[in-house]
């Protein structure tokens, strides 16, 4: 049972930095969100408190909820990153509001982007719950 928690408590921790650094960038440096990076918070900022119950539960059945809102949420990340990276590519489906999806708020390294950035947590995630999968007995 140990063994799982830690896929639950690193889970929870990869939500935990995802989200505060989301609103760190937003609230503190005051970078406005697109619509994709809203949709991109819909998927992770409930997973933060689905992950934090079942962590301190022992919840392990968890996975089924949390597995779809992060593959959904790693769909969103792939398809702004796309609309970053790809030229032309941004203009199949305009933003309708705010700010244009293919702006680069950080581009470290000339690839490293804030989707970018959703898209590794989201796999994390996704990962410790296949992992957690795995190890169930």
């Amino acid at each position: 049972m140990k063994n799982k928690l830690i896929y639950l408590y690193s889970a929870w921790i990869v939500s935990i930095i995802a989200t505060m650094s989301s609103l760190y960038l937003s609230e503190i440096k005051k970078f406005i969100p697109c619509d994709m990076c809203w949709f991109q918070r819909i998927f992770m900022y409930p997973l933060v408190l689905l992950l934090g119950i079942a962590t301190f539960r022992g919840d392990v059945k968890v996975k089924y909820y949390v597995l779809p809102l992060a593959v959904i949420g790693a769909g969103f990340s792939i398809y702004h990153y796309m609309e970053q990276k790809i030229p032309g590519f941004a203009s199949i489906r305009p933003c309708l509001s705010g700010i244009p999806c293919s702006v680069d708020y950080l581009n470290w390294f000339g690839f490293i982007t804030i989707p970018l950035l959703a898209l590794i947590a989201f796999i994390l995630i996704i990962i410790s719950m296949l992992l957690l999968n795995a190890k169930e007995d």
